[in-house]
């Protein structure tokens, strides 16, 4: 990754990825709203347009703090948010998180984002392990999660992610898991 490039738009083959802004905010209420989308992320979906912008407003300033983030993506052919996803820095790993519209699965759509993800993080600082935490029963997801080379290394403890079966997926062996997963 050239040092002049704009980690804020990042094209793959077939998505245009864009830092998360408030003004894609009713776009991504769309997808953070059906149920179908967040099926197994604890918390399940957002009630509201206030609990979207709210998210997307903290995502928004980790653009701000640490120059990378999440994005929204979008389809290259037709400009429509399809998605939204990418890193988040935190103190001793690189949070990986996608979501994707349903319409949308089962077309490489988020292994694509998820190995753009992947790219910057290990440009930026790649001695911070890459990690996505994964609900035990969400197939889809552990086979993006491993199609980029990601692997299981089991459940957490009850206390993350409310209780959730979530599973620790990452690049590497873990070396502590007291940071708060949550997004």
């Amino acid at each position: 990754m050239p040092d002049d490039a704009d980690l804020g738009h990042v094209l793959t083959e077939r998505l245009d990825l864009r830092a998360i802004s408030v003004a894609d905010v009713t776009e991504i209420h769309r997808l953070t709203a059906d149920p179908r989308n967040r099926a197994y992320i604890p918390g399940g979906a957002h009630d509201s347009l206030a609990t979207t912008r709210t998210w997307v407003q903290r995502f928004s300033a980790g653009w701000a703090a640490n120059a990378i983030g999440y994005w929204t993506a979008r389809l290259r052919a037709t400009g429509n948010v399809i998605g939204i996803g990418g890193i988040d820095r935190r103190a001793d790993f690189w949070n990986l998180y996608y979501l994707l519209d349903i319409a949308h699965w089962g077309h490489g759509y988020a292994t694509e984002l998820a190995r753009a993800a992947q790219r910057t993080a290990a440009a930026l600082d790649p001695e911070l392990p890459l990690v996505g935490w994964i609900h035990a029963d969400n197939v889809a997801s552990q086979r993006v999660a491993s199609r980029i080379g990601l692997r299981d290394f089991g459940r957490l403890e009850p206390g993350h992610w409310k209780g959730a079966p979530m599973h620790y997926w990452a690049d590497r062996e873990p070396r502590g898991l007291d940071a708060d997963p949550t997004v």
